[in-house]
């Protein structure tokens, strides 16, 4: 009998996702976990695995939207692959299970055979900008690239595609708009040409389905919980020695260089211990409160903001920690976070200092009850002792839903991380 394909749960608040690609066609033979289709959430790109081994029909067309629960496909563990099978239409799927290769009776349209190096930067391009060059017919090699480590972001693609229309001077002489109910698996590629606005060029181009979530999710947040920040400051001086004293020796023995948010995570996990509510969550007319930390950061990628969480942060030594930030910074950049990376997190941090913020008020992430946001570190005159020096300072925030936690809990919660910061014996001692 036919097993069903359903679409996973994708995390808290995502009720629905778009099919952006099948990497098996119908008739083709599937292994068990094999990744089979990858669904575009308001959080990141996710593969689906095939439940069982068998032969792939599916039952829902590239670009639709589904739900959660949506039967997408059925695998016949008894089926025969059929010979019509269309080849593989996804990078990802070169580096899935082996599975019968039937002769296809289908030809795909010529086309030029890639460079070398076109293949290689198209191997490192995000899901959304790797779809937005495939759509177009671009050539990465051919594309300046202005993110970070050299990548190509998806304005870099834009701009290219801009540049490539004003030089063939190929303007429609009447300039669409994007339909405003454009399919959001189709958004992203939506550009209008530059035209002159009554103040100076403009373009409009619709907005993708991961930015109105984004927006959806903030507005959410601000209309259903009682957010509020305090502030406290923080002297990193003997975090710094710390580092700078081990940081070699703690590369070689673990094989991941010591950063500042293992301290961080460490001393919110301790605090999230004494301060309790800080973790839970209010669901109807109850109180959720954890006794785990999973927790969350930030990450920024051409796409938006997403979160992976460290499941269990609690029990993890500071190597584990900063291993685990950096696989789930590049798995979220790559669009490769598995559904379970994405959920369950209790607490978040976010850290503005990487683009130079020195303070900001951050916005809980549902059904969250609180977010620490670390911020640039500068050096600055402190009174110390009565003298004034010259110490590396950081401010911190802690938003915080005030309909659960009170002001003392919230202000002792940040003090506490503070001092833990402030005295890194403290942290290992867990004092």
């Amino acid at each position: 009998m036919p097993t069903n394909v359903q679409v996973p749960g994708l995390g808290e608040s995502v009720s629905e996702a778009v099919l952006v690609k099948w990497h098996k066609a119908d008739g083709e033979a599937v292994h068990q976990d094999e990744p089979i289709a990858e669904l575009e959430t308001d959080k990141a790109n996710v593969d689906v695995p095939s439940p069982a081994s068998g032969v792939i029909k599916s039952l829902k067309p590239e670009g639709a939207k589904v739900r959660i629960g949506e039967t997408i496909a059925t695998i016949d563990p008894n089926g025969t692959p059929t010979k019509s099978a269309a080849p593989a239409r996804s990078a990802s799927a070169a580096g899935s299970a082996p599975a019968p290769a039937p002769a296809p009776t289908r030809v795909p349209p010529p086309k030029a055979a890639p460079e070398p190096a076109s293949a290689a930067r198209t191997d490192a391009l995000s899901p959304a900008v790797r779809r937005l060059v495939e759509e177009n017919k671009l050539d990465p090699a051919s594309i300046a690239a202005t993110g970070p480590g050299g990548r190509i972001t998806k304005q870099d693609v834009m701009s290219f595609i801009e540049k490539r229309r004003a030089e063939s001077n190929d303007k429609p002489a009447q300039p669409s708009r994007p339909a405003i109910d454009a399919d959001p698996a189709e958004a992203a590629t939506i550009v209008t040409p530059t035209v002159q606005g009554a103040d100076g060029p403009v373009r409009r181009v619709a907005m993708s389905k991961i930015r109105k979530k984004i927006a959806e999710r903030l507005v959410h947040a601000q209309q259903t919980a009682a957010i509020l920040t305090t502030f406290n400051e923080v002297d990193l001086s003997n975090v710094m020695a710390l580092r700078a004293k081990y940081k070699e020796t703690f590369e070689k023995k673990h094989g991941v260089g010591l950063g500042f948010m293992s301290f961080f995570a460490k001393a919110v996990v301790l605090a999230l211990k004494e301060f309790e509510r800080v973790n839970a969550v209010i669901d109807g007319d109850d109180v959720v409160y954890h006794d785990y930390v999973h927790l969350g950061i930030a990450v920024s990628t051409d796409r938006g903001l997403a979160v992976p969480v460290l499941r269990n942060a609690h029990a993890m030594s500071f190597a584990k920690i900063e291993s685990e930030i950096k696989r789930l910074a590049a798995a979220t950049r790559d669009g490769k976070l598995s559904l379970q990376e994405l959920s369950g997190g209790t607490f978040t941090i976010t850290n503005g200092g990487v683009f130079g913020s020195l303070l900001s008020t951050p916005i809980l992430n549902p059904p969250q009850s609180g977010i620490l946001g670390m911020h640039k570190i500068q050096e600055r005159p402190v009174a110390i002792a009565g003298k004034v020096e010259v110490r590396p300072m950081m401010y911190v925030a802690l938003s915080y839903d005030h309909r659960l936690v009170d002001g003392r809990e919230s202000v002792s919660f940040l003090v506490r991380v503070k001092e833990y910061l402030e005295d890194p014996a403290r942290l290992m001692l867990e004092v």
